[in-house]
């Protein structure tokens, strides 16, 4: 039997709903947030293992770039903790439909970058 429904294999022209992009976000903050926490862990192992380490540990806190890693993982953390907040909300039954998502999806992200923001000037 041949399949006559058309194929588009041209993923660029594929429009996906908001609910789409929040739930891949959703996945790459977690894959982002394992990284950054064994990042930020094997920083403090640094600081613990002698007293010139922790010196040195010191130095690289105080810089941009340590800054600019915090706040990222910080970012990540927000935006996975929110929309796993959403993705329990759909366990139990709320915001299941496609309206239900759609709004929540939007509202994670409206509440994400609020709190990133927040986090950025406090960090900073």
């Amino acid at each position: 039997m041949k399949d006559k429904r058309p194929v588009n294999l041209d993923i660029g022209t594929i429009a996906l709903p908001i609910t789409a992009y929040q739930s891949i976000l959703h996945r790459a903050s977690g894959v982002f947030l394992a990284v950054g926490v064994a990042v930020l862990l094997w920083l403090l192992d640094g600081s613990l293992a002698s007293e010139e380490s922790f010196a040195r540990t010191r130095e690289i806190a105080s810089g941009f770039w340590f800054k600019l890693v915090t706040w990222a993982v910080l970012a990540a953390l927000i935006y996975h903790t929110l929309a796993g907040i959403k993705h329990l909300l759909m366990d139990m039954g709320i915001g299941e439909s496609m309206a239900g998502g759609i709004a929540g999806s939007r509202a994670v992200f409206i509440f994400s970058a609020i709190l990133i923001v927040l986090v950025g000037a406090w960090l900073w």
